[in-house]
């Protein structure tokens, strides 16, 4: 009975790990319409964060990266997105006032609106936040702990 659940678990990290693969190649870039670069893009990350932290008004947002051209293969979890990427690092206060440390999200934008988001309150998946790491290291603004 063990060997036979051990050999039912042994595919799922090899699974996890192939659906977080964000590599791209430069010919799937190249076939999405990312539109224009957004103009307003500070403005539309603030609003979407103001209904979704727990303090926005304190809340520290660091714009690290961006917007830069951004392509995220579609996966057996998530669909392909692609646009505008920017790159922020976000420390919001908990519940009981305490200061949580920076973790980083990424904001994919498409004609000047939010199309999709890595990390953050709303992602609670291990896979948001590790797309969201993976990406602002592709936008230029790595994550170190």
């Amino acid at each position: 009975m063990r060997k036979m659940l051990w050999t039912l678990l042994v595919p799922l990290p090899i699974l996890f790990v192939a659906a977080c693969d964000t590599t791209v190649t430069k010919e799937e870039m190249a076939t999405a319409d990312y539109g224009p670069r957004p103009e307003r893009w500070q403005e539309e990350i603030r609003n979407y964060l103001s209904i979704r932290l727990q303090d926005p008004k304190e809340a520290k947002l660091d714009f690290r990266a961006g917007p830069k051209m951004l392509y995220q293969r579609g996966s057996l979890l998530r669909g392909e997105q692609y646009g505008w990427g920017v790159c922020v690092f976000v420390d919001d206060k908990d519940k009981s006032g305490a200061w949580q440390g920076a973790y980083p999200m990424t904001f994919i934008l498409r004609d000047g609106k939010i199309v999709h988001v890595n990390g953050g309150p709303d992602d609670g998946a291990i896979i948001g936040p590790n797309y969201a790491r993976k990406q602002c290291e592709q936008l230029g603004a790595p994550f170190n702990p």
